[in-house]
């Protein structure tokens, strides 16, 4: 079956916000829709593994933000493959709060919605929130899925509801049939990003999570 095909349906990139009581959290979400008009309803699918996941469900309420093209990549790199558990996402971001949500800047606007109903499958719960604010967007362009992937080159997380396994692997250069010098492979710590490479250069940056050199460890054979 050739599963991605699926990346042919219509998604978006967002960072879904919450509160863990004084401590903002979130997380990266792709698969967010539009159910009603009338009250405005909006369903959107967090793992269960995702710390934000049980936070929205204690706080009631939750933020789409709505990611542009031009996002900063680290930002992918710390909401998508790093836990609010273990560190403040939000620490390096000149956020603001709207009506006790944290807010994201330059998006391309939010959506602040309470919790009408929640449904459980086996890996995520898709929860479903009445819009009750919206933040103005800016003037840029909204990052699809399929952008992110084909422009931003970037990968999902295993939580991600729209993961295909051996993401990292289809990164890697394509074979060839001529014989070349064996490179040393490195391997990205947070997203899982390989590059080869016999030596990273200093300002070296990951391309799908922004994160330096330090991050990179050699992938042994």
């Amino acid at each position: 079956m050739d599963t991605k095909v699926l990346r042919n349906l219509s998604y978006g990139v967002y960072i879904v916000s919450t509160m863990d009581h004084e401590k903002p959290v979130g997380c990266v979400a792709n698969s967010v829709m539009q159910i009603t008009s009338d009250p405005i309803t909006i369903a959107v699918s967090i793992n269960h593994n995702n710390y934000t996941n049980q936070i929205i469900k204690d706080f009631k309420k939750f933020a789409i933000n709505i990611l542009p093209e031009t996002v900063d990549m680290n930002w992918i790199g710390t909401f998508g493959f790093e836990s609010s558990k273990n560190i403040n996402k939000f620490e390096h971001i000149d956020y603001h709060m709207e009506q006790s949500l944290p807010i994201l800047p330059s998006t391309c606007g939010a959506l602040l919605c309470e919790i009408k109903e929640t449904i459980e499958t086996s890996t995520h719960t898709i929860f479903i929130g009445t819009v009750y604010e919206t933040v103005s967007a800016t003037n840029n362009s909204p990052m699809t899925y399929a952008y992110y992937h084909q422009v931003k080159k970037g990968t999902s997380p295993k939580n991600a509801p729209t993961y295909i396994a051996n993401e990292t692997e289809e990164k890697s250069e394509p074979k060839e049939d001529i014989k070349k010098e064996k490179k040393t492979k490195w391997v990205c710590s947070v997203c899982g990003y390989v590059v080869e490479m016999d030596e990273l250069p200093d300002d070296f940056r990951c391309p799908i999570c922004g994160r330096g050199k330090e991050a990179f460890k050699r992938l042994e054979d």
